[in-house]
């Protein structure tokens, strides 16, 4: 399925005017395609690659709970990647969320649509099913204002209302078959466009990485360096586990962690011989959020105190620069910080904390470098490379 855009030097603009506000809603259309496949992709029923895997045999199961369908998912796979859905049409979802970066931003801020710079480091999109408490102030509650709220932000896509992008998408008319086919008519509606890119977002399911194929087999093809880093990562000393645990690397966060898949939860983690952390890190009242020691004073309380959300490590290797702020380029520096830079907070979350002191790994080069290689055996080459994800557009 095609459609075309055939305006080749035309370019129009209409104006919607936003009453109690200055600004203006441009909607343009110029030579751009959007290409889409005859039949749509199957988000629901994925090709797992290690599909004898119980549990992720489970996982179509729990996207259709979760509303995800292949037509709405089409639907919001082209507005994730419409730069349309910004005020003056230059800034998508995926300008700050790049599929090569696994979804995150290679810089250290993202830059919004008057070229204006956000104050955080985007945080990488996988497996936002998993989660409840999203941003790194864990200020949103579910998926569908993870969606909502960079749309509307003064720095990022600048649309004063989801009822003013409604008037805009109508204008767009490759929009209203996509529609019809995702809820039945065309009627674009605000809530229809937020469920459309939460469907999307459901289903960037990330299961398929080294570390996921070789626990199915023992991790036999890990390397010496790798189960080493896989051994200090789950050991109590280190504790990394802790925190970012379970199927997702990340902090359980709250009443209801592990939304529409719960019971996936360390389904992939031995049952045995490894501390899998506890839930002290993962009550509603930090909502997946801690202080990490980074700072002496700062700028940016995040959720509170210092307290920012333990990010998924999945995909990590690609996600750079990490933390808030971007302030680590690599993963080595990301390492270093846990070895030896951890600075005492009042506020610094407990785990950190011995004998009135920071507590820090303390780790042979050899073994720093052993973490960073079992971090690494964390990407999904097919998560990244996915078509069913990547840019409908041919710009």
């Amino acid at each position: 399925m095609k459609y075309l855009i055939t305006s080749s030097i035309l370019m129009f603009f209409l104006f919607f005017l936003i009453s109690g506000c200055d600004k203006e809603i441009y909607v343009y259309k110029k030579d751009i395609e959007l290409k889409l496949p005859d039949q749509n992709f199957d988000y629901v029923n994925a090709n797992w690659n290690f599909s004898e895997n119980e549990e992720v045999s489970r996982v179509p199961e729990m996207l259709s709970a979760a509303g995800v369908t292949n037509e709405g998912a089409t639907l919001g796979r082209v507005l994730f990647y419409d730069t349309q859905l910004s005020i003056n049409n230059r800034i998508s979802c995926s300008s700050c969320h790049k599929q090569k970066n696994g979804f995150a931003d290679n810089k250290t801020f993202s830059v919004g649509f008057e070229e204006k710079i956000t104050p955080r480091n985007s945080m990488a999109i996988v497996n936002p099913v998993l989660n409840n408490s999203l941003f790194w102030d864990s200020r949103a509650n579910n998926v569908e204002e993870l969606v909502s709220q960079p749309i509307m932000n003064h720095i990022e896509m600048g649309m004063e209302s989801m009822a003013d992008l409604s008037k805009k998408i109508e204008t767009i008319y490759y929009y209203a078959p996509l529609f019809k086919k995702a809820f039945g008519s065309e009627e674009i509606k605000e809530d229809r466009i937020i469920s459309a890119l939460s469907q999307f977002l459901r289903s960037m399911v990330s299961m398929e990485s080294k570390f996921d194929k070789a626990a199915s087999n023992g991790f036999n093809n890990f390397t010496n360096s790798e189960l080493r880093g896989k051994e200090i990562f789950f050991s109590v000393e280190a504790n990394c586990s802790s925190c970012h645990k379970g199927i997702n690397f990340s902090a359980p966060d709250g009443v209801g962690a592990g939304s529409s898949l719960k019971g996936l939860d360390n389904f992939m983690l031995p049952e045995e011989g490894f501390d899998q952390g506890n839930n002290e890190y993962a009550g509603p009242e930090i909502k997946g959020t801690a202080n990490i020691g980074l700072d002496l004073k700062y700028s940016d309380n995040g959720f509170g105190k210092g307290q920012f959300k333990i990010p998924t490590l999945r995909n990590i290797n690609l996600t750079s620069p990490y933390m808030h702020d971007g302030r680590y380029a690599s993963l080595e520096e990301v390492v270093e910080h846990y070895n030896s830079k951890i600075k005492l907070h009042e506020n610094l979350d407990k785990k950190f904390v011995k004998n009135g002191k920071a507590k820090t790994l303390n780790l042979r080069d050899t073994d720093k470098k052993a973490l960073v290689n079992f971090l690494k055996t964390l990407t999904d080459e097919n998560f990244v490379n996915a078509e069913r994800f990547s840019d409908p557009f041919i710009r």
